[in-house]
């Protein structure tokens, strides 16, 4: 009579350490690639990479030949986030580093491996600090990975005056800075925020050769310039006219909250106050003050 057997396992330690050996070593190697910008040559074993990732057995092929490129570019991703994307092909672990981790979730994402980017994405909640939730959530938004997204604008919230200062904040795309412009909870005072918005759309006009005006139109539209006292509102127009940002019918909108003390009578974003908003005389007069 046949019994049904029995598996029993061996030190898992062992093993991984024996593959880990083999991540980047020519040794056995049957495929090459050269990754990243600075063209890095990495080699890799084809049957590993094909049966823990679909990405690769449809890049190289089920079977080997001259049909797959020697060596094989992948010039958008990292070195070290290739690398790690090795590592936990090979182990199923990976160590992450705060400073290369959204490379690796964004390998993760791209190449279909949905452990891994979990893994990348309890990291990165875990590290997330002034200098990296921009560009984490910049990441979120492009490749809609919603509560990732939410606990960013949850953290830009709490620390948005140093959050607005940093080259990750220039470097949002509109659609990323939108939730932000829109939330009434920023610990920021609207004049900072439309500085923050102008220097923005500066940046992203010299690196798209555009006007200012014309990058900043998706997004000018949420910031609430009636929260602005007169004279904050009359410097803003003069600046407005040296270096145009703010469409004209907007900030007349503004003027029209002031002459007629009424939070009801703009059209367009709100005239609520948000968390950080410093009061000014005229606030009295608005709708929906944050509370």
């Amino acid at each position: 009579m046949e019994t049904s057997g029995l598996v029993v396992h061996g030190q898992d330690a062992p093993f991984s350490t024996a593959l880990r050996s083999l991540v980047n070593n020519p040794w056995y190697s049957d495929v090459r690639f050269v990754v990243g910008q600075e063209r890095q040559e990495v080699f890799a074993h084809r049957c590993l990479l094909a049966c823990r990732c679909n990405f690769f057995q449809r890049l190289l092929g089920t079977e080997p030949g001259p049909g797959v490129p020697s060596p094989v570019v992948l010039s958008t991703v990292p070195a070290e986030a290739f690398l790690a994307v090795l590592e936990f092909l090979y182990t199923n672990s990976v160590k992450l580093h705060r400073q290369s981790v959204l490379e690796v979730l964004t390998a993760a994402v791209e190449y279909g491996l949905e452990e891994l980017r979990k893994l990348c994405l309890e990291y990165v909640v875990k590290v997330l600090d002034v200098e990296l939730v921009c560009e984490a959530l910049q990441v979120a938004v492009t490749f809609g990975l919603r509560p990732l997204q939410e606990r960013c604008i949850a953290f830009i919230e709490v620390h948005s005056q140093e959050a607005l200062r940093t080259r990750g904040f220039l470097e949002l795309s509109a659609t990323a800075l939108l939730p932000l412009l829109r939330s009434d909870k920023l610990c920021v005072d609207e004049a900072e925020l439309v500085q923050a918005a102008r220097n923005w759309a500066r940046v992203g006009a010299a690196v798209l050769e555009r006007p200012v005006a014309e990058v900043a139109a998706p997004v000018v539209p949420e910031l609430r310039l009636a929260l602005l006292a007169p004279a904050e509102l009359s410097a803003l127009e003069e600046q407005n006219r040296r270096e145009p940002l703010i469409p004209v019918e907007q900030i007349v909108e503004a003027w029209k909250c002031h002459a007629l003390r009424r939070g009801d009578a703009v059209r367009g974003a709100p005239c609520r106050c948000r968390r950080g908003t410093r009061p000014r005389e005229h606030h009295r007069f608005l709708d929906l003050p944050f509370k």
